[in-house]
């Protein structure tokens, strides 16, 4: 697709042409959404709480047991200095014994429920994932011309992945933390509701400082997650295009571009990592402040002998404890706000406006064995279309094409020769008019029954990474060994795979790199041939390759075009004076129309461009 055909944006969110930085402004919808997710799993949730209310609880009651035992030792100590008895060893080894016991029954209890939710958040995570997966091949072609492959990985990658952090540790450590505070409270109002007065009078403070930090991260947390999408959109485009960047001495403004991104990912990062800093040691001064006012308190009701030494031991080991659960519920706040921008740039994803889905009455193309009685006319009948509605490419195209007839559109950059392809296979709706395939309107098809019916040699050479026998069978699934072998001699590349180490099982890697261009089009014309399909649109790709295999290609190509509706969009026009039709194209508009020698004699557009080429060559 030449740029001039490309869709004009206002703002890029390429890595290349980033735009303005996204907002993450609904906390409380984005969690909203993501509690929906947790709906199935409501009795494993009960139970995680279930057993971290036990867990928890085990670990409140054991200061106070312990406070108890020292109460015992303390008491027979004065006894025994006394002359009045002695210190019970054997009840204080009990309740030591008792003590401990409970501490492993809290074990288990919080590895049980650590496991819950541990498969709770993965569960989600592979739904969220499978969701966004199958959303991917609803949208349409539209969506990823304005995104870059890299923004659109970091959802699946950084933001999933932070949700599913955040779903299996910082809930689990909200539920711990409210069970602490709640059971600290009551251990603390058992044993004096004077002195748990004095501790949490300092405990609207915390919580304003608290508000106040989380409010002002919110917004950094949200412009990270947004800068790193687009530090990895860089990269990811920098190494796929590492040969060109390297090509034409791009390496500075790839870093430049680079620096900037990351100078962004940086203040962001740093000022949200910052504020998430904060939250401890604030919690740590306030609980401190609390703290020495319980002492003294503590200390004058025990000279006036209204609580027990034990039970001011137990109660500043609450008070020391009770600022842990504030600090942790202020700390998962922090991540809570982070997931909350993760999840709404998942949940903007899955709620991107989809391509028109199929009609619920489509035409039957293919009967049950596969068979189909399409021939391979076409008709383009007052097509219009443009990329936006201020813009358009294709302007009232109407063309009839016979079965089996070659078509050339030729026509300088950014006429609509691809517009054309991408349109007749419905990778874009069409503004007004309509096309037909033996007389059936493409809209009245399943996407999949049309696309199938076409097959594609372009002059970007796509193969995966995978053996040469996999990517052949790309072309039909189903094809036997017998048949890809087949497939390839016809298409001339029979003999190279042959020459190969390992033959049809040589593995290509994923950049393609260890075989050639010319090689690589080649075995894209043989998965054509596999395929069999009725129509076919042609790229033309010889330019860069040497004149043996160019020969080849031109070979494979004929041969594959033989009784065929064929497309092939030009690009040397000496390559296409047997078409039986040239389509020239102008602007979105076809200015001419006939064979070589009936555009020759008139003397027009094509003549120009055919001269102009023959002149270079």
């Amino acid at each position: 697709m030449s740029k001039s055909d490309r869709p004009s944006v206002s703002m890029k969110r390429g890595p290349m042409g980033a735009g303005p930085v996204e907002k993450a402004n609904d906390f409380k919808g984005s969690m909203r959404k993501l509690i929906t997710y947790l709906r199935p799993y409501y009795i494993h949730i009960v139970i995680a709480i279930i057993f971290t209310v036990c867990s928890t609880v085990f670990m409140v009651v054991g200061p106070k047991i312990l406070g108890n035992a020292t109460t015992e030792l303390a008491t027979g100590f004065m006894s025994k200095i006394t002359g009045t008895g002695s210190i019970d060893f054997k009840s204080i080894s009990y309740t030591l014994l008792w003590l401990i016991g409970l501490y492993l029954v809290s074990l288990l209890c919080n590895f049980v429920q650590s496991w819950v939710l541990a498969g709770v958040s993965q569960k989600i995570t592979y739904t969220l994932r499978k969701e966004m997966s199958d959303k991917i091949d609803r949208l349409p072609f539209s969506y990823f011309d304005t995104r870059s492959h890299g923004e659109v990985l970091s959802r699946f990658s950084n933001d999933v992945d932070l949700i599913q952090q955040s779903m299996s540790t910082a809930l689990a450590q909200l539920l711990q933390a409210a069970v602490q505070l709640i059971g600290y409270l009551v251990m603390m109002l058992s044993i004096s509701w004077k002195m748990t007065i004095v501790a949490l009078i300092v405990i609207p403070l915390s919580m304003i400082l608290m508000i106040t930090v989380v409010k002002r991260s919110q917004t950094f947390f949200a412009k990270q997650q947004a800068s790193l999408g687009k530090v990895n959109g860089h990269i990811e485009e920098m190494y796929s295009a590492h040969i060109i960047m390297k090509a034409f001495n791009g390496e500075q403004q790839s870093i430049e571009a680079f620096e900037k991104y990351n100078d962004e990912l940086y203040n962001s990062a740093w000022k949200s990592q910052f504020l998430s800093g904060l939250m401890q040691p604030i919690s740590i001064f306030v609980g401190n402040i609390g703290y020495v006012g319980v002492v003294i308190l503590g200390a004058y009701l025990a000279m006036n002998g209204v609580i027990k030494l034990g039970d001011i031991q137990a109660f500043i080991q609450y008070v020391r404890s009770f600022n842990q659960p504030i600090a942790s519920i202020a700390q998962n706040m922090n991540i809570l706000q982070s997931t909350a921008a993760a999840a709404e740039r998942v949940f903007e994803f899955l709620e991107e406006t989809e391509e028109k889905p199929d009609t619920t009455t489509a035409a039957q193309v293919y009967r049950e064995d596969g068979t189909t009685d399409i021939k391979g006319q076409v008709t383009f009948e007052n097509v219009r279309f443009g990329y936006t509605p201020e813009k358009t490419i294709i302007k009232n195209f109407s063309m009839f094409i016979k079965p089996g007839k070659k078509i050339a559109i030729v026509g300088p950059t950014g006429a609509g020769k691809t517009t054309i392809i991408k349109l007749l296979m419905r990778f874009y709706e069409l503004n007004s008019g309509a096309i037909y395939i033996d007389g059936i309107k493409t809209t009245d098809m399943k996407r999949s029954d049309l696309r199938s019916l076409f097959g594609m040699v372009l002059q970007d050479a796509w193969l995966f990474n995978g053996t040469i026998m996999d990517n052949l069978r790309y072309g039909k699934l189903n094809a036997s060994d017998e048949e890809v072998v087949e497939a390839a001699k016809t298409a001339y590349v029979d003999h190279f795979i042959r020459t190969l180490e390992h033959g049809y099982d040589t593995i290509i890697n994923e950049e393609s790199s260890n075989i050639s261009q010319g090689q690589k089009q080649l075995l894209t014309i043989a998965r054509a041939f596999l395929a069999n399909p009725k129509i076919l649109i042609l790229d033309e790709a010889t330019s860069s390759v040497d004149t043996r295999t160019e020969v080849l290609i031109q070979k494979g190509m004929e041969k594959l075009m033989e009784n065929r509706t064929s497309f092939v969009i030009a690009h040397r026009l000496s390559t296409i004076r047997d078409a039986d039709l040239i389509l020239v194209m102008k602007d979105g508009d076809i200015i001419e129309a006939g064979n070589h020698e009936e555009l020759m004699k008139e003397n027009g557009f094509y003549t120009q461009l055919y001269n102009s080429q023959f002149e270079e060559e």
